[in-house]
């Protein structure tokens, strides 16, 4: 645990700059608006350890996997999200000098994201020998208009002598990812504009040995200072404006920067890219800053007039629900269905910025609740609409149906790493899932008859056809997966996928009851198909311990050294930063919840007597090194009248991120993870699964 913001109900807030914790900070203080967004680093020079981000929803690149020969069906690409061309750089000189932190002497310092707003704001005084200039910014991205960036830089002379003051703002496309994979930058600009106090820059993405697309954006900066304009500044990959003058003490001079940023997957020819461009650059000139401030501010507060959460009496929960909600509406608030929610978001560029499974097993109930009914179906429609590319993917592995893929931006599974790729199956039974919880959430059975069939039948075909049947004990078997504990690889039996395939079968079956017989014959299905769905699911293996009143993770689960978490040496926590993957694949140590994942699915299904003993025996075995864990364990706990245990589950979900739990946060927020307060709050404290209400106030 670690942590280096203040805490405050509506702010992320600190007086404190460390070096050595410039990343972290910047993981904590990313804005976005499900269009774009990046992480809080500074705008002017830094020389030190920093992690540059800016992302664009729907943009990136396949980069080429690497893999042995035997491994027949891996996937021909490793996609992930790209580092955008650099519209935020402003290097700002006081008599001539670049201001950097790095190696300035300052003063004064706050760095503040006000959650309310979706404003970051930072201030410090520069010290130069015996002068003293005073710096403060204000920016964000604006969830008015999707397509704008706004920034304003104050500079103010504390000094009995004058100061001269040069500030070069830049639209730059040599910019690099951070990710080992990649050996090349990815943009070629293809032209460049300039005057005297604006710019314009479009840059495509490189081209790629896999069909996939190639995205064109295009900048357009526009800078606003009392500052004399001078000679703009043109390189092969960068423009920039220049402005200058002499700064008298006691004085200010204003600096603005606005930028429209658009890309090819709203606009089919460079021709529509330009003249959109030109419509909303001059649409936003004719507001003012601080008119621009407040449309962000109202946008903000109807967001939050849905949303929030108020806990009384204790500002760390408070702060932490907050903040939880902010950055996942930053992500996506369901406005393009061609988006998803990365487990990053345009917080870093850990994995990929791609979809996994964590969209439907934990943000559907989220935005449920708390938003527009359609922003979920938007989610579904995601995955019917990459329906091809789930088929694709299990024709690979030489099966029948659909398999989703484990990380994607366009249906075809581009993972890097086997064991999740083609062992972690289970993620087609959460897709499923998703649609019975938006179903039995809304009462919507219109997608569940008709587009949502055509998923639950590709995924049915899918479970018929991994199953194999055990003569020796007349049950079928699903061997070779991964569940959602990832410190275990290669199991027979894991009970939680089999429990999930079970389900999915039965309730693809039970679905088909209810479509028309035009919907049945379009996908083929046939009474004989699904009696042989009814014979798998009746007859499926689920590992159980009658003595221990457990359900087995696994077939060789309790052949293990079941010592308990709390007597390791915690010097050696977290595991995963101190064993070796094959010291942790040996242990019985659980990332995240794997049967109790099952149990929470089906909370309704189970004794009271099942949950207990299922959560006693297997909580003491979870290391929570998985962002999606805590979660789980709060509702579960909470539903057991473990208060303790449940709040301490709930504050740990609450403040991953904010108190750095983990040790991980500095290369981006769990952005999918953050659901987890919520449905802690309302799933565990409130007992609620099937909430409608847009407000819970927690006493």
């Amino acid at each position: 645990m670690k942590r280096i913001f203040e805490v405050n109900p509506w702010k992320v807030i600190t007086h404190t700059f460390n070096k050595e914790d410039k990343r972290l900070q910047e993981s904590m203080t990313s804005t976005g608006n499900e269009y774009m967004g990046m992480r809080g680093m500074f705008e002017e020079k830094y020389s030190g350890d920093t992690h540059k981000g800016i992302y664009l929803g729907g943009v990136w690149f396949p980069d080429k996997t690497r893999v042995g020969w035997w491994k027949n069906g891996y996937p021909e690409y490793f996609g992930k999200v790209i580092n955008a061309v650099d519209f935020v750089s402003v290097d700002v000189k006081l008599d001539g000098e670049s201001v950097d932190l790095a190696k300035d002497e300052f003063s004064d310092f706050e760095l503040a994201l006000d959650m309310k707003s979706g404003i970051l704001t930072r201030s410090y005084v520069v010290k130069r020998g015996e002068k003293k200039v005073k710096l403060n910014f204000e920016r964000f991205v604006s969830v008015d208009m999707k397509e704008l960036y706004a920034d304003r830089i104050t500079v103010e002379n504390l000094s009995s002598a004058s100061v001269e003051v040069e500030i070069e703002s830049a639209i730059d496309a040599d910019v690099f990812n951070e990710d080992s994979n990649y050996d090349e930058k990815f943009w070629n600009v293809l032209s460049k504009k300039k005057d005297q106090t604006t710019g314009r820059l479009v840059a495509e993405t490189i081209e790629n040995n896999f069909g996939t697309p190639q995205f064109t954006t295009e900048m357009l900066m526009e800078n606003v200072s009392d500052l004399d304009a001078k000679e703009p500044v043109e390189t092969e990959l960068k423009v920039a404006n220049v402005f200058s003058g002499t700064l008298e003490s006691g004085k200010k001079t204003v600096f603005e920067k606005r930028v429209v940023v658009l890309t090819s997957r709203d606009y089919e020819t460079l021709e529509d890219l330009d003249a959109a461009g030109e419509k909303l650059s001059a649409k936003q000139a004719e507001s003012s800053f601080d008119e621009l401030k407040a449309a962000q501010a109202n946008g903000w507060a109807k967001r939050w007039e849905k949303a929030d959460v108020v806990v009384e009496g204790n500002d760390e929960s408070q702060q932490g629900i907050r903040f939880n909600l902010f950055q996942l509406f930053s992500t996506y608030y369901g406005n393009d269905a061609r988006l998803n929610i990365g487990p990053k978001g345009f917080t870093g560029e850990k994995y990929g910025g791609a979809t996994y499974w964590d969209t439907e097993g934990f943000a559907v109930p989220l935005y449920l609740a708390l938003a527009d009914q359609s922003v979920t179906r938007n989610l579904l429609e995601y995955r019917h609409e990459q329906l091809p590319g789930a088929y694709h993917n299990a024709k690979q592995q030489g099966l029948d149906g659909a398999l989703f893929p484990m990380v994607t931006f366009n249906g075809i599974e581009c993972h890097n790493e086997w064991e999740i790729t083609f062992e972690e199956i289970h993620r087609n039974g959460t897709i499923a899932y998703a649609i019975y919880n938006y179903t039995r959430y809304t009462g919507d059975t219109e997608y569940v008859t008709h587009d949502g069939f055509d998923v639950l039948v590709g995924i049915a075909r899918f479970w018929a056809d991994r199953v194999h049947f055990s003569k020796r004990k007349g049950m079928y078997m699903i061997h070779g997966v991964t569940g959602p504990n990832e410190y275990e690889n290669n199991v027979n039996n894991n009970w939680y996928t089999n429990m999930l395939a079970k389900w999915c079968l039965n309730y693809a079956n039970e679905i088909a009851d209810k479509v028309d017989a035009d919907k049945t014959a379009e996908l083929g299905l046939t009474s004989e198909e699904r009696a042989k769905w009814h014979e798998i699911a009746d007859n499926m293996y689920l590992p159980e311990d009658k003595e221990l009143g457990i359900f087995v993770q696994h077939d060789t689960f309790l052949d293990k050294d079941l010592t308990p978490v709390k007597d390791l040496p915690q010097d050696q926590l977290p595991l995963n930063q101190h064993w070796s993957w094959d010291h942790i694949l040996r242990s019985p140590y659980i990332k995240q919840a794997d049967v109790l994942q099952g149990i929470y699915y089906f909370v309704e299904r189970f004794t009271q007597e099942q949950k207990e003993r299922n959560f006693d025996f297997y909580e003491p075995l979870t290391v929570h090194e998985s962002s999606l864990s805590p979660s789980i364990h709060a509702i579960l706990a909470a539903d057991l009248h473990k208060e303790d245990k449940a709040f301490e589950m709930y504050s740990r979900t609450a403040r991953l991120d904010l108190d750095n739990y983990n040790n991980d946060t500095n290369d981006g927020l769990h952005i999918t993870s953050m659901t987890g307060s919520w449905l802690a709050i309302v799933q565990g404290f409130a007992g609620i699964h099937c909430l409608l209400a847009r407000v819970i106030r927690i006493v």
